[in-house]
């Protein structure tokens, strides 16, 4: 099996505010691993990188924190997406969307070899 994929700047971002808008909230480590779930373990997290995201979302508006209790009954910092989370989110998945296509559409020129 190969190595873990490294993860363009920004697309943590996308990934977290999807999964915020797909499960509610969330704790840091729990979205951690949904991520990581949902990637086929294929994008592994560690705790410095996800806290830098959320701090990020959180400067920018589009994620809101609140202090819960965890499964372990432990207090735990839930974060959920805002109005302006899920706005950012549909522009940065269209914007996603077409860069996948783009990129698709190079790859198969250049299967075709150099002409």
């Amino acid at each position: 099996m190969g190595s873990k994929l490294d993860l363009l700047q920004g697309t943590l971002d996308l990934l977290v505010l999807q999964t915020l808008e797909s499960m509610g909230p969330l704790h840091g480590y729990g979205l951690a691993r949904r991520i990581e779930q949902l990637s086929g373990d294929e994008i592994l997290l560690n705790q410095g990188t996800i806290y830098a995201s959320l701090v990020r979302l959180q400067q920018r508006r589009w994620i809101k924190a609140e202090w819960g209790t965890s499964e372990t009954n432990r207090r735990a910092k839930y974060y959920s997406i805002t109005g302006a989370g899920r706005k950012q989110l549909a522009e940065e998945t269209s914007n996603w969307q077409r860069l996948a296509a783009v990129i698709g559409r190079v790859l198969a020129l250049s299967q075709g070899g150099s002409k």
